[in-house]
């Protein structure tokens, strides 16, 4: 049955995934048009973080539609064009991350935080968040299972 009424429109958004055990692979997830948390489009951050198990990814090579186990997502990597809207006063968190497989990310959390849990501390201990947004640099975006954290540490502003 192929009743178009029933489809919820959705965009695909190329990304780099790293998958346990498989590696890296490139995919695409889907966005609604409409997040469900704010104006625009949903964000992979939202999708990634949904309660539901799988996420459907689209493989580029081999061609194929795949149900990815959200734990078994590593992290995402996708890149970044910044909007210019920025819903209240961003917070800016320079860390390091270092990851159980042994992958060093550098780079900064930009997030709007309550002014009393505006510190790296609470952005990690984020409930219902499996994965947490690093921007790489300012055209690239990391999103990473907080699972695969073996440690995470503050950066220097100045450095």
């Amino acid at each position: 049955m192929k009743n178009k009424i029933l489809k919820v429109p959705k965009t695909e958004k190329e990304v780099s995934l790293w998958v346990n055990p498989d590696g890296m692979v490139k995919g695409s997830l889907f966005l609604l048009e409409q997040s469900h948390e704010h104006a625009g489009q949903e964000e992979p951050i939202e999708v990634l973080n949904q309660e539901s198990p799988f996420v459907v990814v689209r493989l580029h090579n081999p061609e194929q539609l795949r149900f990815y186990n959200r734990t078994s997502i590593i992290r995402v990597e996708y890149p970044h064009r910044d909007s210019g809207e920025k819903v209240g006063k961003q917070t800016i968190i320079p860390c390091t991350i270092y990851m159980m497989d042994g992958s060093i990310l550098e780079g900064k959390i930009h997030e709007t935080f309550p002014p009393e849990r505006a510190r790296l501390f609470d952005y990690l201990n984020k409930e219902k968040s499996r994965f947490i947004r690093l921007y790489l640099s300012d055209t690239e975006v990391c999103l990473i299972n907080k699972a695969f954290i073996n440690y995470v540490s503050p950066a220097d502003e100045a450095s």
